[in-house]
């Protein structure tokens, strides 16, 4: 470090170079948070679900359960500090401050019920683990229609759940024009017999010609 002093009346007034150096520092500083503010809006911009939930009184070994059980959801469990998510939210247009409060933890998934339904379902045991807010699909959330949420099953289940509410009706659908079909493809074997009768009708008067020209002979 140099270190350059300058005379001035009775004391010195030492100008160095560290000056320099922390204003740089405080640039990488910024730079840094910055990029953890981008990391997080790339989060919330690619899933559907991002739910915030306080973790405070929880063991570590708690926590490392909690993490497995999301991951095996592919829910991704990460902890930021709340003013990085406040940066990241306002970016986005989404108010979450009520929310940022005390040590949080954020999960995030495509999948918009997963996270939702694993740490509803750990919140029943583990009562330390508090659920607060979130962003859906593009909405901001709160504690009640997370729990709501939570219910539901996932994606293969929501869509299990369709298919078989389709399948009813649309069983009984083919049903109904399976016998509709048949019921116009023997239709015109009954009408034949009936089409046929006229014409059998009009050929009978031409053999009787016959026997009144050879009465008048």
């Amino acid at each position: 470090m140099m270190i350059l002093p300058v005379s001035m009346g009775t004391g010195f007034i030492f100008m160095d170079i560290w000056v320099l150096e922390r204003g740089n520092m405080n640039q990488a500083v910024l730079e840094s948070k910055q990029a953890v503010v981008n990391e997080i809006v790339d989060k919330m911009k690619n899933t559907d679900s991002t739910v915030v939930c306080e973790y405070r009184g929880l063991t570590v070994a708690e926590v490392t359960e909690l993490r497995r059980n999301l991951r095996a959801e592919e829910v991704e469990f990460k902890v930021y500090k709340n003013s990085m998510v406040e940066r990241a939210c306002e970016e986005m247009g989404y108010d979450l401050s009520s929310a940022l409060t005390g040590p949080n933890a954020f999960a995030f998934s495509k999948d918009a019920t997963a996270p939702a339904r694993v740490l509803a379902k750990f919140a029943k045991k583990h009562k330390a683990l508090v659920l607060k807010s979130g962003v859906v699909e593009g909405k901001v959330v709160n504690e009640d229609t997370i729990k709501e949420l939570s219910l539901l099953p996932n994606r293969d289940g929501m869509l299990s759940m369709l298919l078989s509410c389709l399948q009813s009706p649309v069983s009984s659908f083919a049903r109904v024009v399976k016998a509709v079909a048949d019921a116009k493809g023997d239709a015109p074997a009954e009408e034949k017999p009936a089409e046929e009768t006229p014409v059998a009708q009009e050929a009978t008067p031409a053999p009787e010609a016959a026997p009144a020209e050879d009465a008048a002979a």
